[in-house]
């Protein structure tokens, strides 16, 4: 299964209907947005674009109110961080790379991948069996365009520059 994972939108509509084109022409069945989607317009255009299953946690740059979220069906909100089982891998995510040691000491689970957000850089690092990335920003904020595939059957993560699409 693939899983997309994006990051640090700040409103680029244009952008994430560009992404979530992609995702539907691959069939990706679910999606991680590591924060900052910024306002309920772009929220509401993720919700309605994407029909899989979206997972969210709490950027530093959100102006929509948290309770607003509950309206959407297919989005599950976390708060400040998130870890849960997608396709049989497990997976923590976060917007601030600060808060990778919190997941990392409260996961219940043995985690394949965190993912966060925040720098607008993308990034790849492994500590052990684990995977820490950073899909960029898809926003295109002082860096390209990108965001994150990982397929969920094999574990192989991808990053796509989204003007290279």
């Amino acid at each position: 299964m693939l899983l997309a994972i994006i990051s640090d939108i700040h409103d680029n509509l244009i952008n994430l209907k560009k992404c979530l084109d992609w995702c539907r022409q691959k069939n990706v069945k679910s999606l991680i947005c590591c924060g900052d989607i910024t306002n309920l317009e772009t929220v509401s255009s993720l919700a309605q674009n994407f029909l899989g299953d979206i997972f969210v946690v709490l950027g530093n740059a959100e102006i929509y109110k948290e309770a607003e979220l509950t309206k959407f069906k297919n989005i599950n909100f976390y708060g400040e961080i998130g870890i849960n089982e997608i396709n049989g891998v497990n997976i923590g995510f976060c917007h601030e790379s600060e808060k990778i040691k919190k997941i990392e000491e409260i996961s219940p689970l043995q985690l394949a991948f965190i993912f966060y957000g925040h720098s607008h850089k993308p990034w790849l690092e492994k500590k052990g069996s684990l995977i820490i990335a950073n899909p960029g920003t898809l926003g295109g904020i002082f860096n390209p365009a990108s965001f994150a595939i990982l397929n969920t059957d094999n574990n192989y993560l991808e990053l796509k520059i989204l003007a290279e699409l």
